[in-house]
Order: structure tokens, then sequence, then C-alpha cells
């Protein structure tokens, strides 16, 4: 049988950010906080005992740092993939490069991503472009799909909390772990 943890991201700069003023402060790729590296290392313990065979994590930094943070002294292959990236509504949701990510995260694989996996459109002047809901709804079907047939049964999917609530309908706090059955 197929087990499945959705993780959301411990805080980043921009959640902190952004709970305290409401506005987007401008953090591309944002990072976690020292309270979202605390979050991730409370969720290590939580899940300590829990059998894992790989870790699916968004390209996004706080993805991948919260991911390393919780299973990061284990043995364990991480898959970065933006099939399940965050919708695109600020700038913490802006990637960077896979050569960027590389020099952060050496022990990491990105050559299988594009330069821009995030959502953009070509020609545009702003610092991003909202993705429209439309091609978001139909990336997190073809998510649920792909991780329904994902031949792996013991699966830690880290992600977002937009993403995972379009998934769920359920609101993840940071580092909320929800056992999940895709049906």
């Amino acid at each position: 049988m197929k087990s499945i943890l959705l993780i959301r991201h411990g805080q980043s700069t921009f959640n902190a950010h952004y709970e305290k003023t409401g506005q987007d402060p401008g953090h591309f790729d944002a990072r976690l906080t020292e309270l979202g590296e605390k979050q991730a290392a409370a969720t290590r313990q939580i899940l300590a005992d829990e059998h894992v065979d790989l870790v699916i994590t968004s390209p996004l930094t706080r993805a991948i740092q919260t991911g390393l943070g919780i299973f990061g002294s284990r043995s364990l292959p991480f898959y970065i993939t933006c099939r399940h990236r965050e919708r695109l509504e600020s700038t913490c949701d802006v990637g960077r490069s896979p050569a960027e990510l590389k020099a952060d995260f050496p022990a990491l694989e990105f050559d299988h991503l594009d330069d821009v996996w995030w959502h953009n459109e070509p020609g545009s002047k702003a610092p991003f472009v909202t993705e429209p809901l439309s091609v978001f709804e139909k990336r997190v079907s073809a998510f649920r799909g792909w991780l329904t047939e994902h031949p792996t049964t013991k699966v830690a999917v880290i992600g977002h909390g937009t993403f995972f609530h379009a998934l769920t309908g359920h609101w993840m706090q940071n580092c909320e772990v929800q056992r999940w059955q895709p049906t």
C-alpha cells in the first residue's frame, strides 16, 4: 500500500515578513528563517521512526532546506521536481536556475530542470507574472496522477501551502505533516 507524507516547508523569510506586514517583501526564492530551521528539526524528531524510501521536493530553496533538515541525515534519495512547485503569486515563488541551486546544494541533482522551471511569460517586463488559476489547477491534477502512478510506495513530498491546499482541501501550517492518499 502506498504511503505518502505531505510536508509543508518551514517558515520562510517571506512568510515571516508577510505575517507581520501583509506585503510582499521582494524575497525571490525565499530561504528558511531560523524558526523554519527549528521547525524542520522538530519534524525530523517527529518522523524519526517513519520509514521513507524517497523524498520528493520542490526546487524552491525553502522546500529543499526543509527536506534536508528533516531527512538529510538519512541515506535517502531526493528527487527534485517542479511538478508541485508553489503557484506563482509572489516573489518568493520565483525560483533560481539549476546551476544556482546546484551551487547551494551540490549533493542534489538539478540537471533535469529547465533553466526557468517556474511559471513565466516570455517578454513580460514585470518581475513575475501570476500563474493563471486554470494552469495551476491542471498542474495540481497532473501531479496527483503522477504521484499516484509513481512506483515508490513510501514517499515524503516536501512542498507548499497553496499547492497542498489545492491538492487536499486543507491549509497546512509550516512543517505540518499530513498523511495523504490520492483518490
